[in-house]
Parts: structure tokens; sequence; C-alpha cells
């Protein structure tokens, strides 16, 4: 069924300042390019500006500077739609957007396939899909949503309104907060890679007694892991975004509102401050701390911890340990070193 909303009522919601009829209606989201009649787009990067002239979009979400801007390059009339004026007009994109969500809303209560252990605890307006498991002691808050084949372990909690997509592996032991949500083929709680040399070439497995904290709405993206802890816990707090493909060792911590991007990973025991940002592929080593409010680009790799808050890039060629060692602290005296060099070359 399409949703359809005045502009009226976006702007209110938007607390944005309207340029246009109130009564038009707005019945889809689109980009600037290709969003059409009824549809509302947004212009929040100055790269794609020039595409404001042509957008045959019903309404454009942009800002006050870009609001005067709708000429062509051949200097023809541009565009003239309707505009909602923000300071900040992908934020405004981002919070519209839930409004034409078009995934398909579950309703409360338990398929016949499911498997519910009586000592579970189900909250009121709980919507459980087809062969979902949930094990004994479980506790799901009310308005959570249990996506099809997921498993909730023994004595595991789920806050009020969660959301567990298909195929979710949540171990036993572990916490997740209010309005979390979780995409499919993520697993919680799994053993973190304990082990001790035996002596003999083989390993001795450590068994993980601990479990995993995460805070409220946090959302995991799918395939991601998260060890539980050797000993306490593994914590994730309140706020985290967490993309695809994450991988979160045992007994690691990891502060509020931090951001983690695709194939990040962090090796265990290390702590993660609060609004940190991960791009793609970075990684941690163990045993490390980071401080708040740093970035770590992508692909870079964080040997040392982190004190002061900042941007920060490692890479280097894969080499023998020894010479990439050695190398690694040259590089950090490279500049030191070319300046002076340049003092020599003036005398």
């Amino acid at each position: 069924m399409s949703k359809s909303f005045s502009l009226g009522e976006i702007a209110a919601f938007l607390n944005a300042e309207l340029r246009g009829d109130p009564e038009t209606r707005i019945s889809g989201l689109n980009t600037l390019l290709n969003a059409g009649s009824g549809e509302l787009a947004f212009l929040a990067n100055e790269k794609y500006a020039s595409q404001l002239a042509g957008s045959s979009a019903e309404a454009v979400i942009l800002s006050a500077k870009h609001s005067g801007t709708s000429i062509d390059s051949d200097g023809a009339s541009g565009y003239s739609g309707a505009m909602l004026l923000l300071d900040n007009p992908y934020l405004g994109y981002a919070q519209i957007s839930q409004w034409f969500d078009p995934a398909p809303a579950p309703v409360a209560g338990i398929h016949p396939s499911a498997v519910i252990d009586p000592s579970a605890q189900i909250g009121a307006n709980v919507a459980i899909g087809p062969h979902v498991v949930v094990e004994a002691d479980a506790i799901i808050g009310a308005d959570a949503i249990l996506g099809a084949g997921s498993t909730i372990g023994a004595r595991s909690q789920l806050g009020e309104g969660a959301r567990i997509s298909a195929n979710v592996s949540i171990y036993h032991d572990i916490s997740i907060g209010s309005r979390a949500i979780v995409h499919s083929g993520a697993v919680i709680g799994a053993d973190g890679f304990g082990f001790a040399p035996t002596g003999d070439g083989s390993w001795q497995k450590i068994y993980q007694i601990g479990g995993v904290v995460i805070g409220d709405d946090v959302e995991i993206g799918a395939c991601s892991t998260i060890d539980r802890g050797a000993l306490g816990d593994t914590r994730i707090g309140n706020g985290v975004i967490i993309d695809n493909h994450v991988q979160i060792a045992h007994n690691v911590v990891i502060g509020d509102n931090t951001a983690m991007a695709a194939y990040s990973a962090v090796a265990g025991s290390a702590t993660i401050g609060r609004n940190c940002i991960f791009a793609g592929d970075a990684c941690v080593v163990g045993h490390v701390d980071i401080c708040d409010n740093v970035q770590i680009m992508a692909r870079s790799l964080v040997t040392k911890s982190i004190t002061e808050p900042g941007s920060f890039s490692a890479v280097m060629p894969l080499m023998e340990t020894r010479e990439w060692r050695k190398n690694a602290v040259r590089i950090s005296q490279l500049d030191s070193m070319a300046r002076r060099l340049k003092a020599l070359e003036k005398k």
C-alpha cells in the first residue's frame, strides 16, 4: 500500500521552512536526478548542486544557500518546485526516510512453527516469525520483532522494540538493549578465539565464560560477529552503529556512538572510546586503548594506543616482521629527516 503525506506535514515534522503549497502530496523519496512528480529529493552534497536546475522532483530538501541556485549551466530557467529549507538537509532526509520505509510491518503474535521454552518471558505485542527458537529463561521485551529462523539463547535478554532479522544467532547470556537492530546472519556471543598452546604443536581451548552486553539504539549489520568475553563481558555502548562483516573479538569495549564500516575488526581486549569512526577495513590489534573522537582511515592498522583525538592512517606493504618494525620506526622519522636534509641543502 502506497503512502503519501502533505508537504505541510513533512515541513512540520522536520521543522523546515516550506516554500510551496503545503497541500502538495508526496508519495516517495528519490535522488535529484531521478525524482519525478510526487517525489521528494534532497541536496546535501555540493557536488550535486548542478543537478538541482534540471530536477523534476516535486519538492527538494536543501539549505538556504542553495535555494537561489536553480539556474542551469546554459542560463535557462531551472528548478521551480517546492523547497524545504533546513540547516542540515542530509539529517532532514534521514529523519523523513522512516515515513517511506516499504518494509512490511510484522504482526504481533507467535508463529505456530516457533519453539518457545515455557520458562521464557515474552513481552506484549512481540512478533515472532517462523522457526524462531527462544531458549530457557530468555526475556523478550515488549514490541520486539524476531525474524524467521533466528535463535535467542538461554538467559539472553532483548530490550523493548528490539528488531532481530531473519537467521540471526544470539547465544546464551547475552543482553541487548532497547530498539537495537540486528541484521540477518549476525552472530552475537560466539566463543572468542581463545586457545593455549600445549607445547606439542596443538591447542587447548579456553572456554569463554563471559557474555556480551549491548546498549540501546545499536545497529549491527549483516554477517557481523561479536564474540563473548573470556572472563567478563564484551561491551558495546549506546548508539553504536556497526556495518556488515565487522568482527568484534572477546572482551572488547566500544564506547557510545562509535561507527564502524564494513570489514573493520577489533582484536581481543581492545578498548575503543566514544564517538570514534572506523572507515572500511580499519583494524585494531588486541590490548590497546583508543580515546574518544578518533577517526581511523580505510585499511589502517592500529598497533598501539591512541591517547589524543584526531584522524589516523597507517598502511604498510607486506614484509618480514623484523623489517616491517624497523621501517615503521623510520616512517615516523621521515618528516624530521626531511627538515634536516632541507636545512643541510641550504648550507
